[in-house]
């Protein structure tokens, strides 16, 4: 059996952000995912591991390192490699991109999220870091709210200036408080180590998205930001004991465990409970999304050949 390679070009053409949404919550109605991750480091350097299988869906594995200074070298920060395998025989199915599973499993998890938890007439979305993350939830939250005015903020004004330029209906964001404060939705994709959100600006009815902490020693909002908010997950196996975002303020009992409401696999629970509530969700991005995204890429790649 051949096996199928997918180009970033190529591939996203098959795809929808609405249509990915549905296939991660297929995913969730089979059994729990098995996962292993393993992490290395070098002083800001990481190579992030993920595997996982999910017994109707197959096996995925995908490496990605991840090099904070190539910024400034004007290199990826992020590279890897991903590979899929068959549910049946364990035999390589598809070589699938990096950048096209990492794009669309990124914004594709917050974006899930955010159908759940944000108010559906939310009309003002801040966009924190004009990174490559922050271009494709630009993307992904675009389509799914159609209606909503955008805004950038960025460390770098002029980096803001280049994102909200790419982009109709797309502003800069020169003062991070006033913007937090006026946003319906907050999506923030930094790879900052302190918190740049604070609980304190946060208005009710709003929606947080954290995408940027992935490692133990990073966090993008405060310990006010988790007390006052209604706390989700994608899942609490990839985040709760790996990601500082909640690893820090568990240890030093500032929430508790109790304090995370959901994660995907409790679709009941994932939901806004009021209109006033402040819902925080944290996008820990495990290898079970990636498996999901992957198995979902390669359905669509095979429903346009001839």
């Amino acid at each position: 059996m051949s096996v199928t390679v997918i180009p970033f070009a190529e591939g996203e053409a098959q795809l929808n952000w609405h249509a990915l949404c549905d296939a991660i919550e297929r995913g969730h109605k089979l059994p729990k995912a098995e996962i292993a991750d393993s992490f290395l480091y070098r002083d800001k350097d990481t190579l992030l591991s993920r595997s996982a299988w999910v017994d109707g869906l197959g096996l995925a594995v995908k490496s990605a390192t991840i090099f904070p200074g190539n910024a400034a070298k004007s290199d990826p920060m992020v590279n890897g490699a991903v590979s899929l395998f068959s549910d049946d025989n364990g035999t390589l199915e598809a070589i699938v991109d990096f950048h096209l599973v990492t794009k669309w499993k990124t914004a594709g998890d917050s974006l899930y999220a955010a159908k759940r938890l944000a108010r559906p007439d939310s009309r003002s979305i801040l966009i924190v870091g004009a990174g490559t993350v922050g271009h494709a939830l630009r993307e992904a939250y675009g389509v799914a709210f159609p209606n909503a005015t955008f805004f950038i903020w960025n460390r770098t004004l002029s980096g803001a200036v280049a994102f909200a330029n790419f982009y109709e209906n797309t502003a800069v964001a020169e003062d991070l408080e006033q913007a937090v404060r006026a946003a319906d939705i907050v999506t923030s994709a930094t790879m900052s180590v302190d918190p740049l959100l604070h609980g304190a600006w946060f208005q009710p009815g709003q929606h947080i998205d954290l995408i940027g902490a992935y490692r133990p020693d990073m966090r993008e909002a405060d310990d006010a930001a988790l007390q006052r908010s209604q706390v989700f997950v994608d899942s609490r196996d990839t985040t709760v004991g790996h990601i500082g975002e909640l690893k820090t303020p568990l240890a030093n009992g500032v929430i508790t465990e109790v304090d995370i409401l959901a994660d995907f696999y409790q679709p009941e629970q994932f939901i806004r409970q009021s209109e006033e509530a402040i819902t925080l969700f944290k996008n820990g991005g495990g290898a079970h999304l990636d498996l999901m995204v992957c198995r979902y890429i390669l359905e669509q790649w095979r429903k346009k050949a001839p």
